[in-house]
């Protein structure tokens, strides 16, 4: 037998309760790895709570993990026993063991670690798309990102840096505002003691910025509109102060002919060779140094209650694994 963390009504971190598991053996498509490391994300939370509703209960939360291949099923071409493999996207990832859709495995480069890895797929493959997908940042982009020092914000604000983009980044303390500048924020704003807005059309002599990328949500909006020039693109992609409140689309309209986006990183991912792709592009950026991972956490796997409990407190940076 094994263990997983299991839900099995919404509420707070108390609800995940660490119990015996059977996992069985792969069907047809499927793989069954032992799990290294597992990342914890903000979604995690959002399904926790029943924001993200999930099918049945009980359920194992977690989107994101690395270990090894133990089993195949038949089918299975690309993906061997003994293979280190990571995965974002599919739940269930609170488990020490687990079965899997092949499809949904990459293998990790000899030059990536276990734990970078599960802490680098679900956040570093949002940051790829976001940079290079959504929006194509390059040295002309003039750019806002809200929580810099958090886990998907050092990969993408570092990264949007080696592509010669202009990051202004908004953090909620000191600590986490020289976070933010060693990892490419050109300009930082602690937004507990400055107006984002006001300080942003200052460092941007009343222009605004291309673009915004907004993982916090209820407490940026509608602000953040405020911070971007005629027809720049507002990406909320994020909920940690509560959801976006309704609003009419005619803000957009009279704040500048504004675009707004609300991705999904499995829309970017959707087929195997999407998935690929976006994956071998965080690797390589990994391993050239154009981003890195910053493991900031890491807790027992049993101790995914705590983890979330600091996640919610905003007591985190960059990137947190937890241990099976």
């Amino acid at each position: 037998m094994t263990h997983a963390m299991r839900v099995h009504e919404y509420g707070g971190p108390e609800v995940m309760r660490w119990e015996e598991v059977e996992i069985g053996t792969p069907g047809p498509g499927e793989a069954k790895i032992k799990q290294s490391a597992v990342g914890l994300n903000f979604i995690d939370v959002y399904t926790r709570k029943g924001l993200y509703p999930q099918p049945s209960f009980p359920f194992v939360p977690g989107f994101e993990g690395a270990g090894e291949v133990l089993a195949v099923g038949e089918g299975v071409s690309d993906i061997a026993v003994g293979d280190r493999v990571a995965y974002a996207g599919a739940v269930g990832a609170y488990a020490e063991e687990r079965l899997i859709p092949a499809d949904k495995l990459v293998k990790i480069p000899d030059g990536v670690t276990d734990e970078v890895a599960a802490a680098a797929m679900l956040k570093g493959m949002t940051a790829e798309a976001l940079l290079k997908q959504v929006y194509r940042v390059g040295p002309e982009t003039v750019m806002l990102y809200h929580a810099a020092a958090g886990g998907v914000g050092q990969i993408a604000t570092k990264w949007a840096a080696s592509l010669g983009a202009t990051v202004i980044g908004t953090v909620g303390s000191a600590e986490k505002a020289e976070i933010a500048k060693a990892n490419g924020c050109a300009h930082v704003i602690n937004y507990r003691e400055t107006d984002f807005v006001e300080a942003v059309k200052e460092i941007t002599d009343g222009k605004g910025v291309d673009v915004v990328y907004d993982a916090v949500g209820k407490d940026t909006f509608p602000a953040s509109l405020d911070c971007l020039k005629k027809r720049g693109l507002f990406v909320t992609f994020g909920n940690a102060s509560g959801p976006v409140p309704d609003f009419s689309p005619l803000i957009l309209s009279q704040k500048g002919s504004l675009y707004m986006t609300r991705p999904s990183l499995f829309d970017y991912t959707g087929t195997r060779e999407q998935l690929l792709a976006t994956a071998n592009d965080l690797f390589d950026a990994i391993e050239t140094g154009k981003t890195s991972i910053e493991i900031g956490q890491r807790y027992a796997l049993k101790d995914a209650g705590q983890a979330h409990a600091d996640l919610e407190a905003r007591k985190t940076t960059g990137s947190t694994v937890l241990l099976p």
